[in-house]
């Protein structure tokens, strides 16, 4: 056979199953349609953040966790109700995983080198109910080196294998079936594409120049899900989210496809939970693309007002970094603004300043380099926005600013095919809302929330503005920010036992074959449910791979 193993994706999941594999004396074949450049894959353009509970950095911001709370958090934004079907297995891997995250996934992270900023964000704060979605406390850990630096460690322990001989590396092999044998996975077969040397993310040619195939005892498959392809997640949109946009900024590389999903099904694999996604509101156009449609999500503080396309303040629990699908649901199910595919936020530059951060690696450079000074420098004691905050500012499509709201108004209605805001009735609505601020008490839930966010240490120094007026020309001038549906992650797929093997059609292991990552929904096929709680992304490909890894190892003995 050319290996024991063979590894279909060069992602972050399939990285530290070869990782698992090769650490145990295995022979791997690590098999990706991309260029070497593209090591791993989609997370290596990710913010970095992991949800850990209990930390130690927790602890030292006043944080109080407990694998109670978060597995309550878990089940609330999961709502699992296919338990004894499609979530079968998803609500096993949830378990698992957030014991993981309230136990050894600090220390193995710690092992591999892994470190966190000080500072731990508080994101998807919920739709304001106790038992539902969200999260009751501060728990998206940033790594030092953002997603470049997750990936790192087990991008080097790959090139270390295939200097020592243990792996293989077949760059630009795009894998187009599945090899079975008497029902048994033993290899991979596909084309051969025409060498690409373009810089990572950047789409590269599919021209093909030959045929090939691979055999092994074992095959796993780490090839991500379709984010990149708006026709695939219009197909799979899902009737409860209402009609899809017809425009949406992507994610993801181009590379991120989904192809593999129908490949395995094809070898009788079984995909469950397709109409479960995972899509933000808040993209904005890049002013400097990677790949095709590439957009960025921002991630918002709490004190941004939101509008919908015809200029009315989105109701709660559809506040700045609160509930994501909840959100979502909102602006596609809400009859006379569904034909419009975009929103609004309406914020000052104070809030700008401090508020403002983009999802990315290569958006937080000062992250992304380690540069534990640059970071204090520039957040922490700067004045003005973040650098890249500041060049959308100046640069992107999607933002305006103005010194009064009919201004801004008239800027904001040239950014659409139509003028559909009218200024007084926006003007109201931010008067009426400052009029909040008078006492350190109010009925309105967004600043009952950014009061409730500013009780918190990590909030109040970094990431929370000072409430204040809208209005206030002090704390101008008015910035306006249209806002896109933005693609990104894939939460069903490939049915999977906790050992990651999958599962065929009549849910019992396909001998020899495994999934990780995104592509097997992050594990069983689910783990997430309806919602995430983010910073499980990465960790999900981290957790999964591992255990495809370890298994894989253990049935090539």
């Amino acid at each position: 056979m050319d290996a024991d193993v063979i590894v279909v994706g060069a992602g972050l999941a399939g990285l530290v199953a070869a990782h698992e594999l090769t650490s145990q004396g295995r022979r791997v074949a690590l098999v990706d349609q991309e260029n070497a450049a593209n090591l791993g894959g989609q997370a290596y353009w990710s913010f970095g953040g992991l949800f850990l509970v209990g930390s130690p950095e927790q602890r030292r911001l006043g944080v109080k966790d407990s694998f109670e709370l978060a597995w309550n958090d878990w089940q609330g934004s999961a709502a699992f109700d296919r338990t004894d079907d499609e979530d079968s297995w998803a609500v096993r891997w949830a378990r698992a995983y957030v014991e993981w995250a309230a136990g050894e996934k600090r220390s193995w992270l710690d092992g591999h080198g892994i470190t966190f900023l000080p500072t731990v964000g508080w994101a998807e704060r919920g739709d304001l109910r106790a038992g539902g979605h969200g999260n009751s406390v501060p728990r998206f850990h940033i790594a030092w080196g953002t997603g470049t630096g997750v990936v790192a460690p087990f991008t080097r322990y790959a090139r270390e294998a295939a200097r020592d001989g243990l792996l293989t590396f077949h760059h630009r092999h795009r894998v187009d079936e599945l090899v079975l044998d008497n029902g048994a996975a033993r290899g991979v077969r596909g084309t051969v594409l025409a060498e690409d040397d373009s810089p990572r993310g950047v789409a590269s040619s599919r021209e093909a120049i030959g045929e090939f195939e691979l055999t092994a005892q074992a095959v796993i498959v780490t090839s991500g899900g379709i984010g990149a392809d708006h026709d695939i997640v219009r197909r799979y949109w899902p009737e409860r989210l209402g009609t899809p946009p017809r425009e949406m900024v992507t994610g993801v590389p181009a590379y991120v496809d989904g192809r593999m999903l129908d490949i395995s099904a094809r070898a009788g694999v079984r995909l469950v939970n397709r109409d479960r996604m995972w899509h933000y509101t808040e993209g904005i156009q890049n002013w400097d693309p990677v790949w095709p449609g590439h957009g960025i999500r921002i991630l918002p503080g709490p004190s941004s007002l939101w509008f919908d396309a015809l200029g009315r303040r989105l109701p709660e629990p559809c506040l700045p970094g609160y509930d994501t699908l909840g959100t979502l649901k909102h602006l596609r199910t809400t009859e006379d603004i569904a034909p419009y595919d975009h929103s609004w936020f309406v914020l000052t530059q104070k809030i700008v300043e401090k508020e403002f951060a983009l999802s990315g690696s290569e958006q937080n450079p000062d992250i992304t380099a380690k540069d534990r000074a640059g970071f204090l420098r520039e957040r922490v004691l700067g004045k003005g926005a973040p650098g890249p905050v500041d060049a959308f500012l100046r640069k992107g499509a999607d933002f305006v600013t103005a010194a009064t709201v009919e201004e801004l108004v008239d800027k904001m209605n040239a950014l659409t095919d139509e003028p559909l805001l009218d200024a007084a009735l926006v003007r109201r609505q931010i008067e009426a809302r400052d009029l909040q601020l008078a006492n350190g008490y109010s009925k309105d839930a967004q600043v009952q929330g950014i009061r409730n966010a500013r009780r918190y240490i990590g909030d109040r120094l970094g990431r929370v503005a000072t409430p204040h007026r809208i209005l206030d020309p002090a704390a101008g001038p008015l910035i306006g920010v249209k806002l896109h549906i933005l693609t990104r992650k894939t939460l069903g797929g490939i049915q999977t036992d906790l050992d990651s093997r999958a599962l065929g059609a009549d849910g019992s292991p396909v001998d020899g074959l495994y999934a990780a990552g995104e592509v097997a929904g992050f594990g069983g096929g689910g783990v997430h449910g309806y919602n995430a709680l983010e910073g499980t992304f990465l960790g999900g490909c981290l957790f999964s791979g591992r255990a495809a890894g370890r298994a894989a190892a253990a049935q090539t003995a």
